[in-house]
């Protein structure tokens, strides 16, 4: 089923992921749909902050290869485009090219910083609708959802950052994002505004700006697309602390043995076996 008839359905709970691997392991866990996180793959790729350090290429490898081993449809986050509305345009072709189901675009000025960072700036609206206009331009298939964002609550305000989305919306784009909003009464604000006329993104950062809340939470409230699209890298993050610490420690991974997959149980979730079998055809 692709995105845009599932998002016709029901609301989309899309976990983030950042590689191959993370990508693998949620589809195995039953997800319909997948967020690739350009914060998660500065965190992973990189080491460093989601201070637009990202580049295309990165990212579009990065989806590339996702979108090689699973069958889900996965979300991009685009950032900025990487630059002015030609840089859109071959940010939407090679998005598309590298198997993306929708794509991210923000309104923030370059370089960009994660969305619930202090000391964000935005482009005049004028300039983003021509980005989205170069965006939707760009797309060679129809059922490439092209997704707007705006960081200007925190710039703006509310009633601004709400205004600028009625503005992308008349672009024609195929969903909206409204980041970072600060209170349930936001959340409501934005919902009665454009719940019922395109799919709105909920955005859920474990201590960021925006209160988290369940999807079904956020369902009910009008969201039809919910991201979490850190929690995985924060949560292999503080694995990895104490899985270190603990080596460091003890000299063995005796420890961790019942908190960690064996060579086999690995080998099993990567789908080893059925490639050797695949092998053994050719042989």
């Amino acid at each position: 089923m692709t995105l845009a008839e599932q998002l016709a359905r029901k609301t989309v709970l899309a976990p983030g992921v950042y590689d191959a691997l993370s990508a693998l392991i949620a589809e195995q866990a039953g997800f319909d749909a997948l967020y690739l996180s350009g914060a998660s793959i500065a965190y992973t790729k990189l080491g460093r902050s989601d201070v637009g350090l990202t580049t295309f290429t990165e990212v579009a490898d990065t989806l590339a290869r996702i979108t090689e081993r699973v069958t889900l449809p996965v979300i991009v986050d685009g950032d900025t485009g990487f630059g002015n509305a030609l840089n859109v345009k071959r940010t939407v072709r090679g998005f598309e090219r590298a198997g993306a189901a929708m794509i991210q675009l923000e309104d923030q000025t370059f370089p960009k910083r994660c969305g619930h960072l202090d000391g964000k700036s935005v482009i005049p609206v004028a300039e983003m609708c021509g980005k989205l206009r170069a965006a939707l331009d760009a797309r060679e298939r129809r059922d490439t959802l092209i997704l707007a964002r705006t960081d200007a609550l925190a710039v703006e305000g509310l009633d601004a950052a709400l205004a600028r989305a009625e503005r992308y919306l008349e672009t024609g784009v195929d969903a909206l994002f409204i980041e970072a909003l600060r209170s349930a009464e936001q959340m409501d604000a934005a919902c009665a505004r454009f719940a019922s006329r395109v799919p709105l993104l909920a955005n859920m950062v474990e201590g960021g700006k925006t209160p988290v809340q369940s999807a079904d939470a956020l369902a009910a409230r009008g969201f039809r697309i919910v991201i979490f699209p850190g929690g995985a890298a924060r949560a292999v993050a503080h694995t990895l602390q104490g899985f270190y610490g603990s080596l460091r420690e003890h000299r063995t991974t005796a420890p961790w043995k019942e908190r960690m997959a064996d060579f086999d149980e690995i080998n099993a979730i990567i789908g080893t076996p059925g490639l050797m079998d695949d092998a053994r055809r050719y042989e």
